[in-house]
C-alpha cells in the first residue's frame, strides 16, 4: 500500500490503547521530541498520562471517534493488547483516511493476516519481537562466553598454536584461520597456519599471494614438538597430524564427536568467516585490512556472492568487514589468470561433454592439476541450458571429480554421495561438492602407457552411468551439444 508518509519527515503520532506496549513507545517517540496524542478507554490511566504532562484522551478505540481524534497525524499506532479492538480501530482509520501509516498490535500470525487484510502497513506480534530479543541476547552472551574461554585455553596451555586448515584449503578456511591467527597474536600467543594437502585453485593460489597469507605445509614442518595446541577451523573432521585437537571451529556439523577443550559449531552461519568475523569484534580487535579482506572473501565466495544460503549474521559480518576491506585486492582475487594447464582441461571438458536435459557430465582425461577440475565445472555451468555440472580425470590413480550445480532441486553433495561415498571419498553441499575414488575399483587394470586409452573408456563408461544415475537420469546416450 502507498501511503504517501516519508517517515523520516514524520512528527505527529497517535497511540491507540496505551498499556505497557503502548507506553514505551510513547515514552520514547517524545524522548525523540515528537509530538504524540495517546487514546486509551481507561479514564484513570489518561489522567495519569496527563500528571506526566503527556497528551491523552479517553475515547474507545474500536469506535469511529478515536479514529476522528487521530485523523491529523501521519502515523497511528494501534497497541492494544485487546487484538479484536485492534481490527476495529484499523477499519474505522481506513474507512476515514486512506493514507495514514498505520501500525498495528497483533497476538499470533492468523490475527496479523486479519490485521494486514483490514489495511494495517505493519503488523507486530510482541511475542515474536521478545523471541527475537531473547535469541539475540542469547548469542551475544554464548559468544562473550566462548570468547572467554577460548581466550583463557590460549593464555593458559599456548605458547604455539597449529591452526590447521582444510588439507587443500578454499578461500572460507584460509581466511577463518588468518582471523584465528590475528586473535592469538592479539592475546600474545605465536600460531601457524598448517595445511596437509595442497592450494591448487589458481583463485585461492591468487588470494593468498595477493594478502601475503603465510601457509605452512605440514610435511615441511621439522620440529612438529613445537605445537602445544591445535585448532581445526573450517575443518570439522579427522586429520592425520597424530595430535591431539584442542579447538574446533566450523559452520558444518562434524562428521565425528570430538571431545576437544572448546567446540564452536554453527550450522545456522554459512561460514567460518562469519564466526570468526564475531570473534574478532568480541575481542575488540583494530582488524588489519589483509586480514578484513580475507574474511569478506571468505563469506563471499561460501554464499556464491550471497546468493546461496545466506543469514543475517553474514550479512551484518560483511557489513562490518566492508570499509577495512581493500576492494581492488578482492577484483584481483575474483579474476586471476587462467594456467596453460586449466585451459587444457577446460578444452578437454567442452569437447568430451555428456548432456543429459539440463545435466551435464564430462571426462577431461589425465590431468596434472586436479584442482582445474573444480574450474572446469563452474565454467561449464554458464553453458545454456545446464544447471548442473560434474567434469572428472585421472590423477595419481585415483578418479578426480568435481561438481557444481544451481538447480535448487538437486544438491551436488549429496548425488556425490550417493553415488561414490561407499568406494571412495565425497565432500560438498547444495551446490559444489567433490568425489575421489580409487581408479582399480572400476578397472582392476594397472597404469600404463598402454592401457590410458582403455582406462579412460572404462572409466568413462562406469563414472558417467552411476552419476547420471544418481541424478536421476535415464539413459546416458547423450549428447556433446554439436
Amino acid at each position: 500500500m502507498s501511503t504517501g508518509v516519508t517517515i523520516s519527515s514524520i512528527s505527529d503520532y497517535a497511540i491507540l490503547g496505551c498499556g505497557s506496549v503502548g507506553y514505551a513507545v510513547a515514552e520514547e517517540l517524545v524522548e525523540q521530541g515528537k509530538d504524540v496524542l495517546i487514546v486509551d478507554r481507561d479514564e484513570s490511566r489518561v489522567e495519569s498520562l496527563r500528571d506526566q504532562d503527556l497528551d491523552a484522551r479517553t475515547a474507545d478505540i474500536q469506535e469511529p471517534e478515536a479514529a476522528d481524534l487521530v485523523a491529523d497525524r501521519d502515523v497511528v499506532l494501534i497497541l492494544a493488547s485487546d487484538v479484536e479492538a485492534n481490527k476495529h480501530a484499523v477499519e474505522n482509520i481506513r474507512t476515514q483516511n486512506g493514507t495514514q501509516f498505520v501500525v498495528a498490535r497483533a497476538s499470533d500470525p492468523v490475527s496479523g493476516d486479519e490485521l494486514e487484510e483490514l489495511g494495517a502497513d505493519i503488523v507486530i506480534n510482541p511475542s515474536s519481537v521478545i523471541a527475537e530479543s531473547a535469541l539475540r541476547a542469547l548469542e551475544s552472551g554464548e559468544l562473550e562466553y566462548n570468547a572467554g574461554k577460548l581466550a583463557q585455553l590460549l593464555e593458559e596451555t599456548g605458547t604455539r598454536l597449529a591452526i590447521v586448515t582444510q588439507d587443500s584449503p578454499d578461500p572460507d578456511s584460509i581466511a577463518s584461520a588468518a582471523a584465528l591467527q590475528a586473535v592469538a597474536d592479539h592475546l600474545g600467543i605465536e600460531s601457524d597456519i598448517i595445511y596437509l594437502g595442497d592450494v591448487g585453485h589458481q583463485e585461492n593460489r591468487a588470494f593468498v599471494n595477493l594478502l601475503g597469507i603465510d601457509l605452512v605445509q605440514w610435511d615441511e614442518v621439522e620440529d612438529r614438538s613445537i605445537y602445544d595446541t591445535v585448532a581445526l577451523v573450517d575443518h570439522a573432521t579427522s586429520t592425520e597430524m597424530d595430535l591431539p585437537i584442542d579447538i574446533v571451529i566450523d559452520h558444518h556439523e562434524p562428521d565425528e564427536e570430538y571431545e576437544s577443550e572448546f567446540v564452536d559449531i554453527r550450522p545456522n552461519m554459512s561460514s567460518t568467516s562469519t564466526i570468526m568475523t564475531k570473534y574478532i569484534q568480541e575481542f575488540d580487535m583494530n582488524v588489519s585490512e589483509e586480514v578484513a579482506t580475507a574474511l569478506l572473501y571468505g563469506i563471499r565466495a561460501e554464499t556464491l556472492d550471497f546468493k546461496r544460503d545466506t543469514t543475517p549474521a553474514d550479512l551484518t559480518a560483511a557489513a562490518y568487514l566492508y570499509p577495512f576491506a581493500n576492494h581492488d585486492t578482492l577484483e584481483q582475487v575474483e579474476s586471476p589468470s587462467m594456467s596453460p594447464e586449466t585451459l587444457d582441461v577446460l578444452a578437454e571438458a567442452i569437447a568430451n561433454r555428456d548432456v543429459q536435459g539440463s545435466h551435464l557430465v564430462s571426462n577431461a582425461g589425465f590431468v596434472r592439476d586436479r584442482e582445474a577440475l573444480t574450474q572446469a565445472a563452474s565454467h561449464l555451468l554458464n553453458l545454456e541450458g545446464v544447471t548442473t555440472t560434474a567434469v572428472f580425470g585421472i590423477a595419481d590413480e585415483t578418479i578426480f571429480l568435481a561438481g557444481r550445480s544451481k538447480d535448487i532441486r538437486i544438491n551436488i553433495g549429496k548425488v556425490l554421495d550417493d553415488a561414490y561415498g561407499e568406494i571412495g571419498e565425497t565432500a560438498g553441499h547444495s551446490t559444489q561438492a567433490s568425489a575421489e575414488i580409487p581408479l582399480g575399483i572400476f578397472t582392476g587394470i594397472e597404469i600404463s602407457e598402454d592401457t590410458r586409452d582403455t582406462l579412460l573408456e572404462l572409466t568413462e563408461e562406469a563414472v558417467k552411468r552411476t552419476l547420471f544415475d544418481a541424478m536421476g537420469v535415464e539413459g546416458t546416450e547423450g549428447s556433446n551439444g554439436s
